[in-house]
């Protein structure tokens, strides 16, 4: 669960996410989508960024008011 203060939604919160979603996408499945990447010539940058908004939506968020 990540624990957010409803008043802190600002770009540099959304931005901590995001590498935060970033990290884990690479942790999980960097090998797997360089190995696709090296297959199709994919931009590599673009998969883990798509990968990492989907990841997003599987986090669990609790806004403390």
């Amino acid at each position: 669960m990540i624990y957010i203060k409803f008043q802190d939604l600002s770009e540099e919160k959304q931005e901590e996410l995001f590498q935060v979603s970033r990290e884990h996408v690479i942790h999980l499945f960097g090998e797997s989508i360089q190995e696709y990447v090296d297959e199709t010539g994919a931009d590599y940058d673009k998969l883990i960024d798509e990968e990492m908004i989907k990841n997003l939506y599987t986090y669990n968020f609790v806004f403390n008011i």
